[in-house]
């Protein structure tokens, strides 16, 4: 069985799409198109941090052609034209990669797969992840439990509710480095202990899941172009738009119960 979000019904397809554009998960995002410019440019000109642990070589060198696909699967303004102010989220995209990414939630469940949750954005996906996590674990797929004593980054990796975070001086950290899941991922070869067949993240722990051959769902915002790339890449499995921290985390719920339903995962624990 799985698990339902506590008085949250999952949405229809409609519903959760004028959900979306209503908390700004999607449709007009907080985030300037500004912002998103310039992390195309910075990631167009070499620089790592926006790379979240994938090697692009020289393949995505073009600060347009990033924005072309980020216009395709992730529905910001296709204009290059367009530098300054408002810049957008497709609910339906977001929808689609929810659609996509519950499939490859229900073939884990189905093969009793390992299945690792991580997150660089505690303060807005850090229950979407968990409650994710608890379901397809009571479903019957293997939720992999980190090594101990793991460090990276000033920080610890640690596990909370079944999902990885990095944490420095008692507090969760938001961040884009790759190397909190490398050190998951090199201390469960360490230990002789297999690696996972699917992990479910954002940020650099999805894109260095991937960058390892490791299938890999992830979420990922307007700015954030470089999943979408290794997602067109085949590099990334789903890469989901949205805004990764809007107002209340509370907003993600409907959206987790939607994608809770079609992987067929509702229930009670």
């Amino acid at each position: 069985m799985g698990v339902m979000l506590p008085h949250v019904t999952a949405p229809s397809r409609k519903a959760l799409a004028d959900h979306l554009v209503r908390t700004r998960i999607a449709g007009d995002v907080a985030t300037p198109r500004e912002n998103n410019r310039s992390h195309y440019r910075r990631l167009a000109e070499g620089d790592r941090h926006y790379w979240f642990g994938l090697e692009f070589g020289d393949r995505w060198t073009d600060e347009e052609a990033v924005l072309a696909v980020m216009a395709e699967r992730c529905g910001v303004v296709a204009d290059p034209g367009h530098l300054r102010g408002q810049d957008t989220i497709d609910p339906e995209l977001t929808i689609s990669a929810l659609d996509r990414a519950a499939r490859m939630l229900c073939k884990a469940v189905e093969g009793g797969q390992r299945v690792l949750f991580a997150t660089g954005h505690p303060g807005g996906l850090l229950d979407v992840h968990r409650t994710l996590a608890a379901a397809v674990g009571a479903a019957g797929a293997e939720v992999v439990a980190i090594p101990g004593g793991l460090s990276t980054d000033e920080g610890g990796v640690f596990q909370f509710c079944d999902v990885a975070m990095l944490e420095r001086g008692a507090t969760l950290w938001h961040t884009h480095s790759p190397n909190p899941m490398a050190a998951v991922l090199d201390g469960l070869a360490a230990q002789g202990r297999p690696l996972p067949d699917l992990v479910v993240a954002d940020h650099g722990w999805a894109g260095c899941a991937g960058q390892r051959g490791i299938d890999a769902i992830g979420f990922a915002d307007c700015n954030d172009p470089a999943l979408f790339l290794a997602e067109a890449e085949g590099t990334v499995s789903v890469t989901v738009p949205l805004d990764d921290h809007v107002t209340d985390p509370r907003h993600y719920d409907p959206m987790t119960a939607y994608l809770l339903e079609a992987a067929g995962l509702t229930g009670s624990a």
